[in-house]
């Protein structure tokens, strides 16, 4: 990552390297590929420094994010995937970082079923994206570009 511009870090949870095949009627036909792509593009128009991590490993998540202190990361943003929902340990490592986080997903999460409706990271990122498909990302991104300034 590079010192002099801001950096964000984009983590893409358990089964989003399956996007484009599973169950395009709820996560849309884009690819992980695409999304990142289509960020890449904004992150360079708001001069924002990007990189990508996907895992669907818990433990590897959290060390990532770990990590993000010391790579001097100014933001992240995050789709937990079914982790958003069961990981306590995901959201202690988010908190304990003290990064701004953005949380994404694709699908509208309190429109699905009842296990999905609620969110371990919710209350310790600064705001939440949903059901709004793969543009939540970019949603996101501009989002740090007006919250980084301040």
């Amino acid at each position: 990552m590079t010192p002099s511009i801001k950096n964000i870090l984009v983590i893409h949870g358990p089964n989003l390297n399956l996007l484009g095949i599973r169950e395009p009627g709820i996560y849309g036909a884009k690819t992980l590929d695409d999304i990142n792509r289509d960020l890449i593009k904004l992150g360079s128009d708001l001069s924002f420094g990007l990189e990508f991590y996907q895992s669907n490993h818990e433990g590897r998540l959290i060390d990532r994010i770990h990590q993000a202190r010391q790579d001097r990361v100014h933001g992240i943003i995050i789709n937990p995937g079914g982790l958003t929902h069961t990981s306590v340990s995901l959201r202690d490592a988010l908190s304990a970082v003290d990064i701004p986080v953005i949380e994404v997903h694709l699908s509208n999460i309190h429109a699905r079923e009842a296990f999905r409706q609620h969110s371990y990271v919710a209350p310790v990122a600064i705001g939440q994206i949903c059901g709004l498909g793969a543009i939540g990302y970019c949603l996101a991104l501009q989002a740090f570009s007006v919250i980084l300034k301040e």
